[in-house]
């Protein structure tokens, strides 16, 4: 007789359903597991012999075979321990085969017996219930699969499961866990100055933008990135869940606690492609996808591998990473938003004993190191001046995140309304995210911004993705003036926040003012 259980595999954040079958047949004593499991799989024998010892029961010396069915789909991590059990179980006849119908069941067993944390509760309990499955459980790990829906059991021991099948104990539906309580944001109003990265900050918060900030040491870009996130409004209630999801298969979910702040990750310059991207034997999650929904913030951006710094060429066009290996393909979301910083050159390019002492070469030779095409998809480049001793004496400037948060929050209003989610095949409704193919629509150009924009693209050779994230924010500008049309000072704005060349003056204020007149 073959007892059945369902349990899950994971590629990426996709839980796909795996058969666990369990036979216990004459011969010698054997206990053998098929269907293309890795050691931690294979090493599950050893913990539900010790489980059963620990709880009274023996295995039976026959020969035990159990199945994973598909037997091509790779079987990774412990969270098959409790179905092999539940299965052994039900074949050895301390359970009804029965009992186990239209259950499902992940989680890991210790040696005494208890259960403990796994991986990736939270997408096998969504799917589970899109099975119309009762998701079997950890206790501890409760508290996050209830965040799927009713339905799901969770059980503090293998006994404690015994007891609940033979009608001796029932288990109490865990409760989801609460949201967590946001944490405090760092306030634009301890930016003394730089009025004009605050602004291209806004700009960037509204529509989606990726930015890169340039300056000398000491100039605020970090402290400016870091405030992004308080911009930003919170995570909808979809995006909650998908986020979720990725820092539940990287084991970041404490006692199935979720946060509708959105991710902010800065990894620091020496990660390598797997952990940025996503990789390793098991194909974990990157930064970026953990970023998902969020803020990927790269700091000192010269000094990322150029291979690192390219391979994010492919997640900020699509929004997903793909792992390839030989015998399977890891899809990850990864829509996130960019924010770099970097010095103009490695001298620093600042006043006084920072400055660059080696003239324009120094800075074309260090931002060589960042190719054209990865340049090409940042939406917004600033310079940042030094920070002068009068500015760092003025008071507190009177207009802080909220204020700006405000003005962030009424311009994707108007996004939102603008844009058919449907059309955009699930993708944020941003201007950022726009398709190519509907901007020209979206963000039409007046007579007058028309014509200055197909000046300047002649003039600096703007390539396609070029104009239309020209454009794109060029729209965005227009969302937070609260007016329909994309006007001749919108294209004007958007345009001076291009690349300029290493030894280029910084775009000033006037210069702005004379390409909008």
């Amino acid at each position: 007789m073959v007892c059945r259980i369902m349990t899950f595999a994971f590629e990426g954040i996709e839980a796909k359903p795996v058969d666990v079958q369990v036979q216990i047949t004459s011969g010698n004593p054997y206990f053998t597991i098929v269907g293309l499991p890795d050691k931690a799989v294979g090493e599950s024998r050893e913990r539900v012999r010790a489980a059963f010892a620990a709880i009274g029961l023996a295995l039976p010396p026959k020969h035990i075979t159990v199945n994973l069915a598909p037997a091509d789909l790779p079987k990774e991590g412990s969270h098959y321990d409790l179905p092999i059990a539940l299965g052994l179980l039900a074949a050895m006849g301390v359970v009804a085969p029965d009992a186990l119908d239209g259950h499902a069941a992940i989680g890991e067993l210790s040696l005494d017996g208890s259960l403990g944390s796994t991986l990736g509760v939270l997408p096998a309990a969504m799917a589970a219930q899109a099975l119309d499955l009762r998701l079997i459980c950890p206790d501890i790990c409760g508290p996050e699969a209830a965040w799927a829906g009713e339905g799901t059991l969770a059980a503090p021991s293998l006994i404690a499961m015994i007891n609940h099948f033979a009608g001796r104990a029932s288990l109490t539906p865990p409760v989801a866990g609460e949201l967590a309580a946001p944490s405090a944001m760092a306030d634009l109003r301890d930016v003394k100055g730089q009025d004009g990265a605050k602004r291209v900050l806004e700009i960037a918060a509204a529509g989606g933008h990726n930015l890169l900030f340039c300056g000398p040491p000491g100039s605020g870009k970090s402290m400016l990135a870091q405030r992004l996130p308080g911009l930003l409004p919170p995570l909808s209630a979809t995006e909650l869940l998908e986020a979720s999801q990725i820092q539940s298969v990287a084991g970041l979910l404490e006692r199935g606690q979720l946060s509708r702040q959105r991710p902010f990750r800065a990894p620091h310059h020496s990660a390598s492609m797997a952990a940025l991207v996503g990789g390793g034997i098991k194909a974990r999650p990157g930064e970026v996808s953990l970023a998902h929904h969020g803020v990927l913030f790269l700091d000192e951006l010269p000094e990322f591998p150029a291979q690192v710094l390219d391979s994010l060429r492919q997640p900020l066009e699509d929004g997903a990473v793909v792992i390839s290996r030989a015998n399977r393909h890891v899809r990850y979301p990864a829509r996130f938003q960019l924010v770099a910083a970097m010095n103009p050159c490695r001298c620093g390019g600042g006043p006084g004993d920072s400055a660059c002492r080696r003239g324009p070469n120094c800075a074309r030779t260090y931002q060589a190191r960042i190719s054209g095409p990865f340049f090409d998809r940042i939406d917004l480049f600033f310079d940042t001046p030094p920070v002068t001793a009068m500015d760092l004496s003025l008071p507190a400037p009177a207009e802080g995140t909220a204020e700006a948060a405000e003005r962030v929050s009424a311009a994707r209003a108007m996004q939102a309304a603008r844009y058919d989610e449907a059309a955009l095949n699930g993708r944020r409704r941003i201007n950022a995210d726009a398709p190519a193919r509907d901007i020209a629509e979206i963000a039409a150009p007046d007579d007058k911004a028309s014509a200055l924009l197909a000046d300047a693209a002649a003039k600096l050779a703007l390539s396609a993705r070029a104009y239309h994230r020209v454009l794109k924010v060029a729209r965005t500008i227009a969302d937070l003036d609260g007016v329909d049309s994309v006007r001749r000072v919108h294209v004007a704005e958007a345009l001076s926040y291009r690349r300029r060349a290493p030894d280029d003056q910084p775009v000033g204020q006037s210069a702005r003012q004379n390409l909008a007149h």
